[in-house]
Formats: C-alpha cells, structure tokens, sequence
C-alpha cells in the first residue's frame, strides 16, 4: 500500500478504465500523434533526417519507430513533497502498456518494461536547480507502448502528492493536532477515493516523521476507499434547522439514534452565539448521561458524551460572545478570541448548575473533557497564528486549502526521455537543461503483481 508497509495497490483497488486508457481516451491528443510517427516511420526507412545530435554512429536507417528509452517522471515543487500516485501510475503502465495490432487486438507489452520506483509516502527534495531533480518513477522500454500513459500517470502523481503535501504541511503547522480533511464538498466526487488516500499517507508520513500517533479522519467513506477508512462525522446546520435552530435538541436526537461510536460533536455557530449554544448542549447531555451513570447504564451513557463542540462561524459575521475592535481578522469569523471564550465557559458550566454534592466531580471531569473543534477558512498560516498564541484549540478542520493549487503549493509532475538506447547501449539524450537524475529511494517494481 505505501512505505509504511512495503506493498503496492493493485487494480484490484482503483479499477482503471483499461479499454479506453489503451485508446488514449485521457491522454494529451499529441501523444497519439507520437505513436502514429513513431509507428509509420517503424514501417518505413527508419531516421531520414540530417540534424540529429551525436550518438555514437551513423544515425541515418535507424529504427527510430520502435526506439527504446529511459523516461524519469518527477515534480519540481519547491522544498519537500510527499509523493502520493505511484502505485496508480505503476497499475496504468501493467495494464495500458502496448498497442492494438491490424486486426484492432490488444498487444500487452508490459512484460518488456524495466520499471524502477519510489513507494507512495516517498519525500523528495527540490532546490530549484532542474538538473536535480529526484525521479519517482524511471521507465526503460519502447517508447510508443507507453507514450499514450503519460497524461494520466502525471495526472495521478500531480494531485496526489499536491494533496498529501498541503496536508503534511497542515499537520506540521498544527502541530501535531489531529486534521480532519474536510474538502469533499469543494471539489468532483469521482476525486474522493484517491484524494482521501493522498490525505491517509500524508498522515502516515508525517507520524514518521515526528514520531506521532495521529489517526486519519475522512468526511465521506469514498475517501476511505483505498486505504480501508470510513467517513464520520456529526451534524450539519440544516439538521440544527429542522430541529428549529434548537441546537441541544438536535444534539440529543443525534446521540440517541446516532450509533455511540460516532463522536459527539456539537455544531455550536448556528445562532451565532457559540458560548451559549455549547452551553446549553452540555448541560443537557450531561443531565441525561448523569442519570444513566448512576442507574448502573454505563453503555447507554456513553451515548451522552459530548466529545467536542465545533465553532464555524461565518468569515462575514461577529460571534455575540466577542466584544468588537473593528478589525475584521479579530472579529470576523473563527478568532482566538471566540475559542478562549468558549473555553473558559466550558471549564466552568458545572458551577451553574444545580447539582447534588455526589455528581460535581463527575461534571468537572465532563466539562473539562469536551474538546474545541475550529473550522472555516484554516490554511497553515491561519493554523500556524493559532498555535503561536496558544489558542485552546483541540482539532482542526480544513477544507479546500488541502486542494488548492497556487504558486506555494503547485505539484506539477513532468516526464523526460533522458536516455536512449543505440546498439544495445543507453545514450544520453535530454532536453537542454534537463538529464538523468538519481533518487536512492528507487527500487524494481514487479509489474506482474499489479
């Protein structure tokens, strides 16, 4: 599945569009124009021309059709990326690599390929010079069996390893806070599988990295596709709105009906009064786990348990809990200001209510246990102003900033024909500027097992 456990994904998990890959239905139509050249000319007197770099001989006949090369795919983002889509882009080239014969029969030729690779979860450093580069994935073979593969393994790679990094990048600046990956609803769902899986491997990676325990949390069970995950989550404002905006009642209907795995976690921004509304799920849902607890219902009381409340105000909005400066990146939205407050009022609820001398440590303990989740426009430096200044936040939530796609977090994979092979031998031949590059962390691939 990736480094962590040294196995691979197979079309077993992403159950490519064989038939139509092998037809260049999701390629770039020049690479079909390449196999169409490079094809007709296989037919003909081979290399014709009068200008072609040295090679080491006389390159007039040569069988350029049927031309072998060494193509190197890498990404040149800046610092590290967390490199997520070689298993796709390896599934692709065992199952899309050959050609349709004169009587439109499907010729595989993976078997011919000598493939060398990282494992999804692989980093790679980029320091701007494109002579350095570290290769993900090095391809030896004929080069019109593969041509057609380039989009979509870019493809793959590109979206992958941006998502992964914007997610390790996330992670660092929570330190490590737990993420929920919230960007299902910004973006295609047919998107979900590999984008979840992408997030997954970032989680994994930086764990790794910083010798975490953090745990993967995906919104919809598409996104636990390929790694075995499942979707969770709590409520929306359309469910607070059938309850008639009565926030503590949706809650209690969420944790009798919800099944008691699911985390409590209460959406709090609905009336814009994130303190009260907190305030009022709490102690509703203690009053009822309290009664369980103390007539020996343990099992049943854990459905009470209100694990989080959830601030979501609006970017456009001013919670009531928080005096104004008239500066909106103070008063607009999810500020620290609004996450001390509702701290502080949790910790203390249980003074106000009118308890009996044997459940007041049972309510301090439940008060000081429910966790702040922060969601609404977080990005690393929303997160990263957050933890400079201590703000009392236990989750964080985000969004489309894990897919956004700009100059800091372009992932924008490439693949260069490097070498070519003359004779029995490899030749260098790059584009200028561009060569063969090495990345330790390659190793053969078994194209068969895929």
């Amino acid at each position: 599945m990736s480094l962590f456990n040294g196995e691979r994904l197979t079309n077993k998990t992403f159950k490519l569009d064989v038939e139509r890959m092998r037809r260049g239905w999701y390629s770039d139509k020049y690479f079909a124009n390449i196999a169409l050249m490079l094809e007709g000319v296989r037919q003909n007197v081979g290399y014709t021309g009068k200008f072609a770099r040295d090679i080491g001989r006389d390159p007039v006949g040569l069988n350029v059709g049927d031309i072998e090369v060494e193509m190197q795919f890498f990404t040149r983002r800046s610092g590290k990326t967390v490199v997520v889509g070689v298993d796709k882009a390896l599934t692709m080239l065992r199952h899309c690599t050959g050609y349709f014969d004169e009587d439109g029969e499907w010729v595989e030729t993976w078997q011919n390929l000598a493939v060398t690779a990282v494992h999804d979860g692989a980093v790679t450093e980029y320091n701007g010079n494109p002579l350095h580069v570290q290769p993900v994935i090095r391809v030896h073979g004929r080069y019109r069996d593969f041509a057609l593969l380039e989009t979509p393994m870019l493809g793959i790679l590109s979206r992958g390893s941006r998502i992964a990094t914007n997610v390790y990048d996330v992670h660092r600046a929570a330190k490590g806070k737990p993420i929920l990956f919230f960007p299902a609803r910004f973006d295609l769902h047919e998107a979900q599988a590999a984008d979840g899986y992408a997030y997954d491997i970032a989680v994994a990676r930086f764990n790794l990295d910083f010798h975490g325990k953090l745990h993967s949390f995906v919104s919809t069970d598409a996104q636990g596709d390929w790694w075995g995950g499942a979707g969770g989550g709590t409520v929306a404002h359309a469910a607070i709105a059938c309850f008639l905006g009565d926030t503590a009642a949706a809650m209690m209907a969420f944790a009798e009906f919800v099944p008691h795995d699911v985390s409590r976690i209460a959406l709090v921004d609905f009336n814009n009064d994130s303190v009260q509304d907190s305030l009022r799920v709490m102690q509703v849902m203690f009053a009822r786990y309290a009664e369980l607890m103390e007539s020996g219902q343990k099992a049943e009381a854990r459905r009470y348990v209100l694990f989080g409340v959830r601030l979501d105000t609006s970017g456009s909005l001013r919670d009531v809990n928080v005096p104004p400066l008239g500066d909106p990146a103070l008063d607009l939205g999810v500020t620290p200001r609004l996450v001390f407050n509702v701290r502080q009022a949790l910790d203390v609820a249980w003074q106000q209510w009118d308890l009996p001398p044997r459940q007041i440590e049972m309510a301090q303990s439940y008060c000081r246990n429910v966790k702040i989740v922060v969601t609404g426009g977080f990005n690393p430096d929303k997160i990263s102003r957050f933890e400079k200044l201590n703000v009392p936040v236990d989750i964080y939530g985000v969004g489309s900033s894990l897919i956004r796609n700009d100059r800091d977090t372009n992932t924008d994979f490439t693949a260069d024909v490097v070498r070519i092979k003359v004779d029995g031998q490899w030749v260098d031949l790059a584009k200028v500027g561009r060569g063969a590059a090495e990345n330790p962390d390659m190793q053969p691939v078994d194209l068969s097992a895929l």
